[in-house]
């Protein structure tokens, strides 16, 4: 033992380290003998702990220790494999790991065709002489020879299973993943009430989409046939789930398979499947309603345990992966609710297609926010459900990866590619992925091999674009055939059981048939229930207003919290007149401005017990430097919150810097509405240009999901918005394309010009019971503007104006009436001033939408007959409220003349000259002060 084996080098010292490692971690893991040596170390300081090595580490000794080991038992047995060939072992385990899944048995519809040298043992001149040659393992236990390892290894890295865990920086993780994966030869020891099971799922998948095809020929369905794995692997997913805790699962998916996720997953009865697809009740869907493979489903899932499960297939539009942010969102709302902290309780289920999962930014964008603090979940399970195409195009032309999966590999996190058509390997990956979410709360992304039995439709033909592919899958059983012909070898079934489980399938489906064509079947939908009781859609006029002032000592004692630091909490020099202000404010000597009016809605919000969400580029500080609602030590970078401590009876002030995206986090937070109904929750943009980056969540979501889905939303929009010289990306939120988009009351457009009124706003939203988006034009020179401040006074008493009259004017001697929202306002009042035009009324519709017509009709009323009204906007004619306003009142509002003073129609919002855009404001405020149309 004193002396250093010759065979030994300090090339060798990797692989004994790795030893040590095992043996540090748990001493049952490597051999007798190599644990008898390593017992016998020194227990003192200088060796390191079992989390890891440490600069103390006794390489030395360790060295030293190990080489005796070898050499004594080198004397004992010649056979013992020298150093120099383990080093090269150790080197094929590496790249076996790195590697492996290159090689692995992945696709059902061909033969592996990779050739990887590094994972070819005569790479490092091992030979078959070597592999009867004792090795010492410290994960395959059972493997005492070279060719016992290499055996192991291609068991568990190129069967049916190939892992990428290499990239993973956190070597915890790593081991975690290789112990897991090695002990078991990455394969479970399956039960045969498990097979049973699975194959049950199996029979329902193909039952139900057979029955489809043949009662339905021609129909779109979007099958799951040929990726019917899906099926048990949502089952075995959700009873792991339970036995973890989780009790509230949020599934996101497109619309292939969903029909069948629908019906074997998510409980929804089929005869409510086959009703739409008999379309016998049009009467109940004109103008409304979404195809069948897009609709939602909530339901209980108990499992074999007893525990129950809260499902929630969330809607989707044919806007692949839009939905993965919107599950995040809910199940992030779900887990607040329940005061999850540690997001336990809670999983996100995100069912990608592999086309769409590498080629939509979204789904980069959804991966970047998982472990960010204001977004995380707890990791969600992706599934790709890998057809292996994408409509017509194959992976050549569609991505520049080799897997569709590789986006992931931003992550943290393993993917596990599965062959689909071994269920047996994917109830071993998703045993593995729920156990690796369920330990390290991160995403886990399982890419399953199957195939696309069918065209992009049922009625597409797939042949004139991949002729050879469609030849084998033509050929091709399904993978319930494959499996029972498995459990039929290993006589875990009869033939005969096998088809009593069919046969009870299709009289089940049969009976569903007959009920969904009765005439007695009533389609029924789910009312406003759980956290929803109590809240509505609609009309705009059947529901009701309330009151949204708030006492004055309450809002004292917000403005008080605002400028109340913790004792030790050094602001920023910087900070100092900010603070003065506010304090001047509380004390009544200041009038409330923008950013303040602002707080005061949040404040008394808290203070009610309703939490307050924002997020957003740079909302923290606000892109103007207006909000501070964090304020940070100028020596420690200590975070201080003053809303959060005015927070009552359960609510959070919860307000979060976003990542750089827009569509994602737009995304988040209308599924976050989608679950909190009864709090503030809004996204704020950078500047309101850049919420087009969103459009799909506008369009597909925000505008249309009462209509499509009959779900509510309350999220807020606030977008920096108005003309001031800042160039055509920073003037306009594209207010125009909002208002294009609204009817049937489905959506509010507000562009407010008073703190007092945007408090209320605010306010009102949330107060409310009627839960609509509310799309809000804010401002950003108006920030600071000394004329657009308020008084506690106003906030205090009276509500949310919708239009706000001119109370400065003599009405009886007004020739001309303005009307206009935001801050052009405060331009043409100054303008009206410096031209003496006091028979100039100018009138502020401060909401866009839904209209009041008798408000406006009643607020013109009070002028003479025959003065006309000419609506005055910044935007160009093409673009802003005009075309808007002109398509509802046409040329006459209530009865008067209706102009439009603008600039001209423009393909861009703004010009990028600041002194081109003070030449036009002028003549825009000229125009419309001195003439009359």
């Amino acid at each position: 033992m004193d002396e250093v084996d010759p065979s030994l080098n300090a090339s060798s010292l990797p692989f004994v380290e790795e030893m040590y490692l095992a043996y540090l971690r748990d001493p049952g893991e490597v051999p007798a003998d190599w644990r008898a040596y390593f017992d016998a170390l020194p227990a003192n300081g200088e060796v390191a702990g079992r989390e890891s090595f440490g600069p103390s580490f006794p390489r030395r000794s360790l060295f030293h220790a190990a080489s005796g080991a070898l050499t004594e038992t080198a004397s004992e047995d010649p056979s013992v494999a020298d150093a120099e060939l383990t080093q090269r072992l150790g080197r094929l385990i590496r790249n076996f790991r790195v590697r492996g899944h290159r090689v692995a048995d992945l696709n059902p519809l061909g033969p592996r065709t990779h050739v990887i040298p590094e994972i070819d043992p005569s790479y490092y001149g091992i030979t078959a002489s070597d592999m009867d040659k004792r090795v010492l393992s410290t994960t395959f236990a059972s493997a005492s020879t070279v060719g016992d390892v290499i055996d192991a290894l291609r068991e568990t890295y190129t069967r049916a299973i190939g892992v990428q865990f290499m990239h993973i920086d956190d070597l915890e993780l790593r081991k975690w993943l290789q112990a897991r994966m090695e002990r078991t030869r990455n394969r479970l020891e399956i039960p045969r009430d498990t097979q049973l099971r699975i194959l049950t799922k199996l029979t329902d998948a193909v039952m139900f989409e057979e029955f489809i095809q043949k009662k339905y020929v021609g129909a779109k369905s979007f099958s799951l046939e040929g990726g019917e794995s899906l099926i048990p692997l949502l089952d075995l997913a959700l009873e792991k789930a339970g036995a973890q805790g989780v009790r509230d699962v949020v599934i996101g998916m497109a619309h292939r398979g969903r029909l069948n996720v629908l019906a074997n997953i998510m409980g929804k009865n089929p005869r409510a499947i086959f009703r739409e697809f008999e379309d016998k009740d049009p009467e109940l869907l004109r103008g409304r309603g979404d195809v069948k493979y897009h609709l939602g489903y909530s339901n209980d899932w108990v499992t074999q345990a007893g525990d129950t499960i809260h499902m929630s297939l969330a809607f989707n539009p044919s806007h692949l992966e839009y939905v993965n942010p919107v599950a995040m969102g809910r199940v992030r709302a779900k887990q607040d609710r329940a005061g999850d902290e540690r997001r336990e309780r809670g999983l996100v289920v995100l069912i990608h297609g592999d086309a769409s999962f590498i080629g939509e930014g979204v789904v980069q964008e959804t991966l970047n926010m998982s472990e960010l603090e204001g977004y995380q979940v707890g990791g969600a399970l992706h599934v790709i459900v890998n057809n292996q195409i994408g409509f017509t195009t194959g992976p050549q032309q569609g991505r520049s990866t080799t897997y569709a999966s590789d986006a992931a590999k931003i992550l943290q996190s393993p993917i596990l590619h599965v062959n689909g058509e071994d269920p047996e390997a994917v109830a071993q990956v998703i045993e593995l992925a729920m156990d690796f979410r369920d330990a390290f709360k991160r995403d886990v992304v399982i890419d399953m091999y199957c195939y696309r039995r069918w065209g992009h439709n049922e009625g597409d033909e797939p042949s004139f674009t991949q002729p050879a592919m469609y030849e084998r899958i033509r050929k091709r059983d399904t993978v319930r055939e494959g499996y029972l012909e498995r459990l039929l070898t290993l006589g875990g079934i009869t033939r005969e059981e096998a088809e009593e489980i069919t046969e009870a399938r299709r009289q089940q489906l049969e009976q569903e048939l007959s009920v969904a064509r009765g005439d007695e079947f009533k389609p029924h939908y789910s009312a406003f229930e759980g956290v929803w009781q109590g809240f509505s859609g609609g009309l705009d006029r059947e529901a009701a207003e309330v009151d949204t002032s708030v006492e004055e000592a309450s809002l004292e004692r917000v403005l008080e919290a605002l400028v109340t630091l913790p004792e030790g909490f050094t602001a920023n020099p910087k900070m100092l007149r900010f603070l003065q202000q506010r304090e001047q404010m509380a004390r009544g000597e200041r009038r409330i401005d923008w950013a303040t009016g602002e707080a005061l809605a949040f404040g008394s919000l808290l203070m009610e017990g309703h939490r307050v969400r924002l997020s957003g580029q740079d909302s923290e500080r606000g892109t103007f430097s207006q909000r501070h609602s964090v304020l940070h030590d100028a020596f420690t970078g200590e975070r201080f919150v003053p809303l959060a401590q005015l927070a009552r009876d359960g609510a959070v002030f919860d307000i979060h810097n976003s990542p750089l995206s827009e569509q994602s986090v737009v995304g988040f937070e209308y599924g976050y509405s989608l679950d909190w109904p009864d709090g503030l929750v809004a996204w704020e943009a950078q500047f309101g240009d850049f919420v087009n980056s969103a459009q799909v969540y506008v369009d597909q979501f925000l505008a249309s999901g009462e209509e499509k889905w009959r779900r509510l939303s309350g999220l807020v929009l606030l977008l920096p918005h108005g003309f001031e010289g800042a160039g055509p990306e920073h003037s306009s939120a594209r207010l125009e394309r909002f208002l294009q988009l609204c009817a049937d009351d489905n959506m509010q457009v507000a562009y407010p010009t008073t703190p007092a009124n945007y408090f209320h706003l605010l306010r009102r939203q949330v107060l409310r019971p009627w839960r609509k988006p509310l799309v809000v034009m804010t401002p950003k020179s108006l920030l600071r503007n000394p004329a657009a401040t308020s008084t506690l006074e106003e906030m205090s008493a009276g509500g949310f104006e919708r239009l706000i009259p001119d109370r400065a004017v003599d009405p009886a001697r007004v020739t001309k009436v303005l009307m206009c929202s935001g801050k052009v306002y405060y331009e043409l009042v100054q303008r009206r001033e410096e031209s003496g035009r006091d028979d100039v009324a100018i009138l502020r519709l401060e909401q866009l939408y839904p209209l009041d017509d008798a408000q406006v009709a009643e607020a013109l009323d009070v002028y003479p007959e025959d003065a006309p009204v000419t609506w005055v906007q910044e935007e160009p004619a093409n673009m802003g409220a005009w075309t808007s306003l002109r398509m509802h009142w046409c040329e006459r509002v209530a009865g008067r003349p209706f102009a439009l003073v603008s600039r001209p129609p423009r393909a861009t919002p703004a010009t990028g000259s600041t002194s081109s855009h003070k030449i036009e404001q002028a003549e825009l405020l000229r125009t419309a002060l001195e003439e009359t149309r």
